[in-house]
């Protein structure tokens, strides 16, 4: 907690959060628990979920067993509360954690369970890049779950927020780490895939602005980005400089892309899969047309926060000699 940060005394309200130990998830309890809600984080895995206590006073945050597939689960999990926030989500299949299973029919059984509590609203995290046409498997099944739960709760504020960056982030740190191991990192179609990177501090403020019902729902989904627009090259370029390494950009063109993430894809925590390649063909950044109605962080009222004040924090650790290492250059 910041010295700014001024937490609300906890009231009676409860808000259920799907997949609260997450990334994503920890932003949004914390920013939760700092508006005086209580929260229940619903996981699979409640007895890894421990580090979610500190984020709130004694009691104030519970998390209890639940998986989206199983819909008793989910009941039970949605029992009580005021608000329901879903974020569960995966970047690649693996075993039943399927797209189809995880992005395109739970956020709909989740909708369900929590219209059946007389839940009164909904927040659904869903993705810039969802689509129906979408040429990858993620974008269709991010697409089908907002259609899921708009179907249920045609007042639910769906949220597609650019790729999101911080100091637990599957992006910026997974090409950190393969710099530091790796010759060459690779420019899958030559690197000219646009990305608007967006602070997941930015995008828990919403969360918690949707969960008290200061943003406005409906089927238009609110796009979040960042200020800057930056190239999948310039991001590479950016995360080299920052943790003082040099190496090879080589372009991948994305036919080989492709064919790399059908083999790669069978690996234990992939470092590219197919579907991710079909990801890059597309831009990620915020629509016109959500800029003309205001469905931004901008058109919210929050200044975005700029990738360079926050991202030398968390990738300083990947430089050989860590804080250190710019120092020894520069002196």
């Amino acid at each position: 907690m910041t010295i700014a940060e001024v937490r609300r005394p906890v009231g009676d309200k409860l808000v259920t959060v799907f997949g609260g130990s997450g990334f994503i998830g920890r932003h949004v309890v914390r920013a939760l628990a700092r508006d005086g809600w209580r929260v229940r984080v619903a996981v699979r895995r409640p007895d890894l979920a421990g580090h979610l206590q500190p984020l709130g006073g004694v009691g104030q945050i519970v998390a209890v067993q639940a998986n989206v597939r199983f819909p008793e689960s989910v009941a039970q999990a949605v029992q009580g509360a005021d608000a329901v926030v879903n974020l569960v989500g995966i970047l690649s299949e693996s075993g039943k954690q399927s797209f189809d299973a995880v992005q395109a029919r739970a956020p709909g059984v989740v909708a369900a369970a929590a219209r059946a509590a007389g839940v009164a609203r909904f927040v659904q995290m869903s993705a810039i890049g969802a689509d129906r046409a979408s040429r990858g498997l993620y974008g269709r099944s991010k697409a089908a779950g907002e259609e899921a739960v708009l179907a249920v709760y045609p007042d639910a504020v769906i949220l597609r927020p650019s790729v999101v960056f911080g100091p637990e982030d599957q992006f910026f740190n997974r090409f950190a780490a393969m710099a530091r191991m790796s010759p060459a990192l690779p420019l899958v179609g030559g690197g000219r895939t646009l990305f608007q990177p967006v602070f997941v501090g930015d995008v828990a403020e919403v969360v918690a602005r949707a969960v008290s019902g200061a943003v406005p729902g409906g089927p238009q989904a609110y796009e979040l980005g960042g200020p800057e627009t930056l190239s999948f090259k310039d991001i590479l370029r950016y995360v080299l400089k920052t943790t003082c390494r040099r190496r090879l950009l080589a372009p991948l063109p994305f036919g080989l892309a492709r064919m790399a993430g059908r083999v790669l894809q069978i690996l234990p925590n992939a470092p590219l899969t197919a579907d991710q390649v079909a990801m890059l063909e597309t831009d990620n950044v915020v629509s016109q047309e959500a800029r003309a109605a205001g469905r931004t962080l901008e058109g919210l009222g929050i200044v975005p926060t700029p990738f360079d004040a926050v991202a030398p924090s968390y990738l300083w650790r990947f430089r050989r000699a860590g804080q250190f290492e710019r120092a020894r250059q520069e002196g």
